[in-house]
C-alpha cells in the first residue's frame, strides 16, 4: 500500500461526518408521521444515533490496530453497509412501524425503539471509519498531533454542514426519502475510495455490491413517502373523508396527527370540538358587532375561513409554514385574499408591532405533546394581554387526559397570573377514564355572559364552563407551577405518565 495524502484522509472524513449528520437530521422528519415531533423524538433520535456512533468507534478502533490497507479494506465494506443500511431506513420504518406501535404502547419506548430499528445500523457503520481514519493519519504523517487535529476538525466542520444541509436546503427541497438516497451514494463512493487506497481491490464483488448498493438507494428514492409535501416544518397530507364525492370534505393530517376538517359547501361549519368552541365562544362575547381577531397558526384556516365568510371584521394569521396556507388555500378553500397573513412565528408578530390591538386573539399552539413552550408561558401570556383591545378576548385550545390534568391547572394558573377571568370550556359529558380531553380556556377582563352553549361540531353539541369550585379543588390538588420562558416543562406535564 502507497502512503495516504493526508488531504484525502481529511476530506473522506468531513464527507462521511457530514452524511452521518444528514441522517440524524431526516431521522427526527422520517418519525414525525408516525409518532409526532416533539422532545421525546428528538431526545429518541439524538440517543440511537449517538449510540450508534459510538459502536462504530468501538469497532472501528479494533479495526484500526491492524495493518493499514486491510484497515481499509474492512472500512470501505462497512461504508458499503452504511449505503445499504441508510437506503433501506424508510422501508424499515413504514414496514415495522404499525407492528411495533402496537406491541410498545408507551409513547417514549415506542419512539426509541422504532428509531432504533431505522436509524441505529446505519449510525453504527457510520462511526467505523473515524478511528481508523485517524489512525492512519497519525501513523504516516511527521506531524502526528497536527493531523490528528485536522482530522477532528474535519469530523466536526463535516458535522456542521451535514446539520445545515439536511435542514435548510435537502429535506425542504428534495425530501427525506431522495435525501438519504443522496447520502447512500456518498456511502459508496466514500467505500470505493477506502478499497482502492487498500490496493488489490477485488474488483467483481468490489463493483457488485457497489451496483447493489446503488440499486438499492435509488429504489429507496422510490418508496413512496407517507407525505403530500414536506416542508421546513412538517410532513403534510390531505385526505378526502366526504361522504358524498360531490360535496367534498378534507382533512389535513401534519406529521401523525389530524389538524382540521373542513367542508367546500359549509364554510362556517366546525368539525372538531375545539374550533367549534373557539369559533362560538368568540362570536357569543363579541355579539353582533363586528370585530378584529389575531390567529395564532392557521392550520386548514377553518376558523379565518368561516369569519371571513361572516364578514366578521380584519383578520391576521400568523402561520409560520408558508406551505401550510398553501395546502390550505389549495385543498381546504381558504381565499388568502380575506386575511392578513404573517409567515412567522405569531409571539414574534405581536411582539414586533406593538402598534397593533385586537378585539379577539385565538391561541391554537396544541398539536398533541409537542406544544411550543413560548407560546404557553406567562410573558407571552403578558404580551396578548397587552394586545388585547378594552373588552378583548383571548381563546386557546388545551389537549389533556382525564386522570391527569397537570397541562390544565399549569395553564389555568398561569393564564390567571395574567388575566382577571379565566374560565375553561369543554363538552358537557362525563369522560372515559383515561380520556384525551380537549378544553378551550377564554380569558377576559370580565366574565362572560353564558355558561353553556350548544355548537355544531358538526353535528349539535353542548359545551359549558367548568365549575369554579372544581377548578380551584384541581389548582389546589396539584399545586401547578406557573409556566415562565425560563421554565415551562409543558413535554413533561403532558407526556406519558
Amino acid at each position: 500500500m502507497t502512503k495516504t495524502p493526508l488531504s484525502l484522509l481529511i476530506l473522506l472524513q468531513g464527507v462521511v461526518s457530514a452524511a452521518s449528520l444528514v441522517v440524524e437530521i431526516v431521522a427526527g422528519r422520517m418519525l414525525a408521521p408516525y409518532v409526532g415531533m416533539s422532545l421525546y423524538t428528538w431526545t429518541a433520535v439524538i440517543a440511537v444515533v449517538l449510540a450508534g456512533f459510538s459502536a462504530g468507534h468501538w469497532w472501528g478502533g479494533r479495526i484500526a490496530e491492524r495493518p493499514a490497507d486491510h484497515a481499509l479494506r474492512l472500512t470501505g465494506w462497512a461504508l458499503m453497509a452504511a449505503a445499504l443500511t441508510t437506503a433501506i431506513a424508510g422501508f424499515l420504518l413504514r414496514e415495522s412501524a404499525g407492528p411495533l406501535l402496537e406491541v410498545v404502547t408507551h409513547p417514549v419506548w415506542a419512539i426509541t425503539v422504532l428509531c432504533a430499528v431505522a436509524f441505529f445500523p446505519p449510525s453504527f457503520f457510520a462511526g467505523v471509519p473515524a478511528p481508523v481514519f485517524a489512525q492512519i493519519a497519525v501513523s504516516s504523517s511527521d506531524r502526528a498531533g497536527r493531523a490528528l487535529g485536522a482530522m477532528f476538525a474535519s469530523g466536526a466542520i463535516g458535522a456542521i454542514a451535514g446539520t445545515l444541509l439536511a435542514g435548510f436546503v435537502f429535506i425542504s427541497w428534495l425530501g427525506s426519502a431522495l435525501t438519504l438516497t443522496i447520502v447512500a451514494v456518498c456511502y459508496v463512493v466514500s467505500a470505493l475510495i477506502c478499497l482502492a487506497m487498500a490496493g488489490r481491490p477485488h474488483r467483481g464483488v468490489t463493483a457488485g455490491l457497489a451496483s447493489i448498493a446503488l440499486l438499492v438507494a435509488g429504489f429507496g428514492a422510490t418508496l413512496s413517502s407517507p407525505c403530500d409535501r414536506e416542508s421546513r416544518y412538517f410532513c403534510i397530507r390531505t385526505e378526502d373523508i366526504a361522504a358524498n364525492p360531490d360535496r367534498p370534505v378534507n382533512l389535513m393530517v401534519l406529521d401523525h396527527l389530524a389538524h382540521g376538517i373542513s367542508a367546500r359547501d359549509l364554510p362556517r361549519v366546525m368539525f372538531t370540538d375545539y374550533t367549534a368552541m373557539l369559533d362560538g365562544i368568540a362570536r357569543i362575547r363579541m355579539g353582533d358587532r363586528p370585530f378584529s381577531a389575531f390567529f395564532v397558526g392557521g392550520g386548514t384556516f377553518s376558523i379565518p375561513r368561516a369569519w371571513a365568510d361572516r364578514d366578521i371584521g380584519p383578520l391576521t394569521v400568523a402561520e409560520i409554514d408558508p406551505v401550510v396556507t398553501q395546502i390550505a388555500a389549495h385543498d381546504f378553500w381558504f381565499d388568502p385574499t380575506t386575511a392578513t397573513v404573517l409567515h412567522e412565528d405569531a409571539r414574534r408578530a405581536l411582539l414586533i408591532r406593538p402598534e397593533a390591538r385586537y378585539d379577539v386573539i385565538v391561541g391554537d399552539a396544541f398539536t398533541d405533546i409537542a406544544v411550543p413552550p413560548h407560546l404557553v408561558t406567562q410573558e407571552f401570556f403578558q404580551l396578548v394581554r397587552d394586545r388585547l383591545n378594552p373588552g378583548g378576548l383571548f381563546l386557546m385550545n388545551v389537549i389533556d387526559f382525564e386522570h391527569r390534568m397537570d397541562t390544565l391547572a399549569a395553564l389555568y394558573a398561569t393564564m390567571d397570573s395574567v388575566f382577571p377571568h379565566v374560565e375553561v370550556w369543554t363538552e358537557q359529558r362525563r369522560p372515559a377514564p383515561g380520556e384525551r380531553m380537549v378544553f378551550v380556556l377564554a380569558a377576559s377582563a370580565t366574565p362572560g355572559l353564558v355558561d353553556s352553549l350548544e355548537l355544531p361540531a358538526p353535528d349539535p353539541t353542548r359545551y359549558s364552563v367548568l365549575a369554579d369550585s372544581f377548578i380551584r379543588s384541581l389548582v389546589a390538588a396539584k399545586s401547578p407551577v406557573i409556566l415562565t420562558d425560563d421554565y415551562a416543562p409543558i413535554d413533561r406535564l403532558l407526556g406519558p405518565g
